[in-house]
């Protein structure tokens, strides 16, 4: 592989606060709003719709900019990484893989991802691209932005209908991370498995497959 990409929520950074922060802000106790997340998600619908189920009719981007305006909007620091991120992005800019960080995320996500000054190449956001997963669109940005051959680009993530089978549809190679609800969850999946090159159990599982130590006809680590 000559460039790994990773998605954000789940992947590098966990969606805890991200979470809690819409609970409060609707007055709904944590543990209803992230069962309705899930809910919705394994359902195929967008996990916004979460949010509406809360309150019907709710404008998510008229919420959320009152909540930026309110200085109760997104924040993203150092304790919200999974703890390999930095060691695992660091070893594979070590050997010479291209890091890129690639997600649907907020303009305002961006900024803050980049502030942590994570050891990737570049960094970029569908806020920013305004074209989101699970779009061909999305993953042709990848590939401009990863500035390598789709099929020596490996895109990792935990969610099979927005990472795994669209990155693959595109000629990615793609690795399916068992980390956060949607890992743990489709985990064991027959088609995820089948679809995804690679199934993983942590970001340090990546190294041998950059650097082709365990290459073989479709591997599993």
């Amino acid at each position: 592989m000559r460039t790994v990409v990773f998605d954000i929520g789940e992947t590098l950074v966990r969606d805890d606060r991200y979470w809690a922060g819409w609970a409060e802000w609707l007055n709904v106790p944590q543990h209803t709003l992230s069962a309705l997340v899930g809910a919705v998600v394994v359902q195929g619908r967008d996990n916004a719709d979460a949010l509406r189920l809360i309150h019907p009719g709710l404008d998510v981007a008229a919420e959320y900019a009152a909540r930026e305006a309110a200085g109760r909007g997104e924040v993203l620091g150092e304790s919200d990484l999974y703890d390999d991120v930095r060691p695992a992005l660091t070893g594979l800019r070590a050997v010479g893989v291209r890091v890129v960080i690639a997600g649907n995320q907020t303009s305002r996500a961006g900024e803050l991802l980049r502030a942590l000054g994570l050891p990737a190449d570049a960094v970029a956001v569908s806020g920013e691209w305004r074209v989101a997963k699970p779009s061909k669109e999305f993953f042709e940005q990848v590939l401009r932005l990863a500035g390598t051959p789709a099929n020596e680009t490996l895109y990792v993530g935990d969610h099979p209908a927005n990472d795994i089978g669209p990155a693959a549809a595109c000629g990615l190679r793609t690795a399916h991370l068992r980390r956060g609800p949607w890992g743990f969850y489709w985990a064991d999946d027959p088609k995820v498995r089948s679809t995804a090159d690679w199934c993983i159990d942590a970001l340090h599982d990546l190294l041998p497959i950059a650097t082709r130590e365990k290459w073989t006809n479709h591997p599993r680590v």
